[in-house]
């Protein structure tokens, strides 16, 4: 199982809305968007075939939601996507509570950030990879080793296991790859998703350190609209003061 520690449990928020709610702001997004389309495709609402990435699709008839929608699409309900729908809300909470600072000090602009990169360089490495990797055209689990490769570097030594087994964060990326492989199941999506999350790393850890130079900034309009550090949603009208 994924690591446990400072993730919040349904049972102690009060009940699943609560819960839901009290998941910080990005997470909870894309947790329910992931949740919505996936129940959306398995249950004949929405063709799982219009979640997948198709360049062609995109480019000559305009269907643009294929940006996005292979992000959200999980896949067929089976315990592999129930899994994945955990693993992607626990990691992205776990980081979204401590990503790296590219100018909002370390909040959720910052955060916000990270998974436009994400996504946009996924996006472009993905017909490279695909021809030498069987990468599949849905991206949500790419996406959620991003983050998580992500966050293991932000974190390499924090305790982490894989059914009781214990390991530390920055191993944590490469034994799920082992699993999935002694399982059965795919991996080329998993290491697009770490492919992508060290390059992440590389410009926003190694090359300010290395070179002194700062690549990677949070747009200023991030900022203007989630503010410095943990977004904070503003008081209702005629709220108490």
């Amino acid at each position: 199982m994924p690591p446990a520690n400072n993730v919040q449990q349904i049972d102690d928020t009060g009940g699943p809305q609560a819960w839901f709610q009290s998941l910080p702001l990005v997470t909870r997004y894309w947790f329910g968007s992931a949740l919505v389309a996936t129940c959306a495709g398995n249950f004949g609402l929405i063709s799982p075939m219009k979640f997948v990435y198709v360049w062609d699709y995109v480019w000559n008839d305009f269907e643009i939601w294929r940006l996005l929608t292979p992000f959200l699409f999980v896949g067929k309900f089976d315990f592999n996507t129930l899994m994945a729908l955990y693993m992607l809300q626990s990691f992205s909470q776990r980081y979204e509570s401590e990503p790296y600072n590219t100018g909002a000090g370390g909040g959720t602009a910052d955060y916000v950030f990270a998974i436009m990169f994400g996504t946009a360089s996924i996006l472009v490495t993905y017909p490279l990879l695909g021809a030498i990797l069987p990468v599949p055209p849905l991206f949500a689990r790419t996406l959620m080793f991003f983050v998580l490769y992500v966050w293991s570097k932000r974190h390499p030594t924090s305790p982490a296991s894989i059914w009781g087994i214990q390991m530390k964060a920055i191993h944590l990326p490469f034994a799920y790859v082992a699993l999935s492989v002694l399982m059965g199941g795919s991996y080329a999506d998993l290491l697009h998703g770490i492919a992508a999350g060290h390059l992440y790393y590389f410009l926003v850890d190694v090359v300010p350190v290395v070179y002194g130079k700062d690549v990677l900034h949070t747009p200023r309009f991030l900022i203007d609209r989630l503010g410095a550090g943990a977004y904070v949603a503003p008081a209702p009208p005629g709220g108490g003061g």
